[in-house]
């Protein structure tokens, strides 16, 4: 017996959009990161006006820095306005049907116990949480960015994260934490 199928209209544009916006900006942040961690050392030699490229670097470091957190405080948001498949209660698994989905996810797709194929409108909730974690990485991304950036800059937003650094045990523990966590998600 097949069941009468229907469109669902799941990602709406804002969603599509944050997504794509997100992609650059972890790109360009991957790229420039690498750059100011492991700085190359071409153009040594030549005329002090044309070794400014490191600062470049450092510049669209911070620009692609608060696109993404501003991104991100917009996908916060419609965490809350969205429709039902982007809304929060999809993504932080409260309910036992959403714990017995991620256990029969992993059964199927991770551990090929079982051929029982799981249905999920949207993302299943073994990806939800995933995405809820990455959101978290994302947040202490953002939190320490800014609290390393605070030492630096003379702007309002980045000194409101000045407590970050010392909370967390100074500059060279929270650099070593972020690089970490960076490796690892």
């Amino acid at each position: 017996r097949t069941l009468p199928m229907r469109e669902v209209y799941v990602w709406e544009f804002p969603v599509r959009m944050y997504h794509w916006v997100n992609a650059l900006c972890v790109t360009a942040l991957c790229i420039t990161g690498f750059l100011i961690g492991n700085p190359l050392s071409f153009m040594i030699g030549t005329e002090a006006y044309f070794n400014y490229w490191f600062g470049t670097v450092r510049f669209i470091h911070f620009v692609f820095a608060f696109v993404f957190f501003f991104n991100f405080l917009f996908r916060i948001y419609w965490g809350f306005v969205g429709n039902e498949f982007s809304r929060w209660y999809n993504f932080i698994p409260l309910k036992r049907c959403q714990w017995k989905e991620i256990v029969d996810v992993i059964k199927v797709d991770i551990l090929q116990v079982t051929h029982k194929q799981v249905d999920s409108i949207g993302h299943n909730a073994l990806a939800s949480l995933i995405y809820f974690v990455t959101f978290l990485i994302f947040l202490l991304q953002c939190l320490t960015g800014f609290g390393m950036y605070s030492a630096m800059s003379k702007s309002l937003l980045p000194k409101l994260f000045a407590w970050i650094v010392p909370f967390l045990g100074g500059d060279m523990h929270v650099r070593q934490r972020v690089l970490e966590v960076k490796i690892c998600s």
